[in-house]
């Protein structure tokens, strides 16, 4: 079966996958949209009769009030008016402001209009009632208030419509939402068949069939297969062991050069040649410490120790692409960590800096403390930092940056960054960065540390 085939069996397939999950997930949804839907309609048909309750009930105390106190003239009923008004005028200030719909907001703000009208009426009523002394007020002086009483209840009934033209609107647009899930619910059953159909066919055609053709052949190509394994355990100890002569072709190239006269094409060509067996020693080194990197050796140390080796061991090589390696003095910084090893992260970060520059620019060197959260908790740290100044890395390749065997170099791994990575957590620290395009990068050991407080002459006796 050829690369094509597979491929689109596996497209099939996959897309089938995909379908049956769309479509599961179609179905939790509207069965959710369902459920919310209930729920707003109960919240919207409680509130509705809720709202209009407690404004007919409010109104019902305001005018039970004045008729009482019209007819017994107790000033309880009066007290009772007074509590009652200012009840309502809360009630409209409270609910003006959860009101969705323009129609409920102007529903209200009627309401609140004719409230307004409302008092200004019981108010000259109950001026009246108090003149009229014990007698008793005829049915003609609460026409007034009756009116304005009535107004209320017609806005109170149009307030209540309003909260069902939301209620019809929630339910129009829930059926629409729903009506479109199950539309595409359908057509991607439809689909998903088709997808199940042809996923078959081509299975049969070329999984099923070949294998048919191919059953008489099934003991010889098995007993090839055993041997490809055997050959196959051949290798892996070859690939295992490949460092030895690498080792050995190594010696011997460097014995050869001192006998060739520099400047000469045989010398040329074995410089070729050692070149090209440094970089296949580096290449297979790098695989095998990203299988596995070696244990830590933890020592305390100061900070600016593999600052300074760094410095002093790749100053000279980057001077030559006139790339000035700058170490600047740090403060007396202790960590506890396996030095080879930090340095051999601090040369990949200084190696990766002058690839960025190419020529004619600066690397610093420098160490700092800080506080930062380094698993659950926050804890003093170390930072050694390498900057420099050169092109920066792009948006595109930072989402990669850390990633095994992603390179933008033509020669290189991708190895270098995953492994320095993969060692500074060993040490229970992280690589953090700071880029912009054009301007540079700086790069971050942060490590688990302490600021040495001890100064000269600090603790000598006076």
């Amino acid at each position: 079966m050829t690369y094509q085939i597979k491929l689109r069996l596996v497209i099939l397939a996959a897309s089938a996958g995909l379908m049956g999950l769309l479509i599961a997930f179609l179905g939790v949804k509207s069965r959710r949209e369902v459920a919310q839907l209930r729920t707003r309609m109960n919240q919207v048909d409680s509130e509705s009769l809720r709202i209009a309750d407690e404004l007919g009930e409010h109104l019902r105390q305001l005018n039970n009030s004045l008729y009482r106190y019209g007819s017994d003239h107790d000033p309880a009923d009066l007290r009772d008016f007074l509590q009652a008004s200012h009840q309502l005028e809360a009630w409209i200030g409270e609910h003006q402001p959860s009101l969705t719909t323009d129609h409920e907001r102007a529903a209200m703000r009627e309401i609140d209009a004719a409230y307004k009208g409302y008092l200004a009426v019981a108010l000259e009523l109950q001026a009246k009632l108090q003149a009229l002394g014990p007698q008793s007020a005829t049915m003609s002086a609460y026409a007034p208030l009756m009116q304005e009483s009535h107004k209320l209840f017609m806005l109170n009934r149009a307030l209540r419509e309003a909260h069902l033209e939301r209620r019809a609107s929630i339910l129009a647009q829930a059926n629409q939402s729903i009506g479109q899930a199950w539309t595409f619910q359908l057509v991607s059953l439809a689909a998903l068949f088709v997808l199940a159909i042809t996923l078959a066919v081509m299975s049969y055609r070329h999984l099923i069939l070949p294998l048919q053709a191919k059953l008489v052949e099934g003991q010889a190509l098995l007993e090839r297969h055993e041997k490809l394994a055997s050959l196959g355990l051949l290798a892996a100890g070859v690939a295992h062991e490949i460092r030895n002569p690498l080792t050995a072709i190594k010696g011997a190239m460097f014995l050869q050069q001192k006998k060739l006269e520099n400047g000469s094409s045989e010398y040329a060509d074995a410089k070729t040649v050692e070149h090209e067996i440094l970089r296949l020693e580096r290449i297979v080194n790098n695989f095998l410490q990203f299988a596995g990197p070696g244990d830590l050796r933890l020592a305390p140390a100061a900070a600016a120790a593999p600052l300074r080796a760094v410095s002093s061991l790749l100053g000279p090589e980057l001077a030559k692409s006139n790339i000035r390696l700058v170490l600047e003095e740090p403060p007396p910084l202790r960590i506890t960590v396996d030095e080879a090893q930090i340095e051999q992260v601090l040369i990949n970060l200084v190696q990766n800096a002058a690839d960025a520059i190419g020529r004619n620019g600066t690397v610093k060197l420098r160490a700092r403390a800080d506080r930062k959260r380094i698993g659950n908790k926050e804890t003093n740290v170390v930072i050694l930092e390498v900057a420099d100044n050169g092109k920066g890395i792009a948006p595109e390749v930072q989402q990669r940056l850390f990633d095994p065997f992603f390179t933008t170099k033509e020669t290189g791994t991708g190895l270098g960054l995953c492994i320095a990575a993969g060692i500074v957590q060993k040490h229970g620290g992280a690589i953090q960065y700071q880029t912009q395009v054009d301007y540079g990068t700086t790069f971050g050991i942060v490590l688990p540390g302490t600021v040495d407080h001890e100064r000269r002459g600090q603790d000598s006796p006076h």
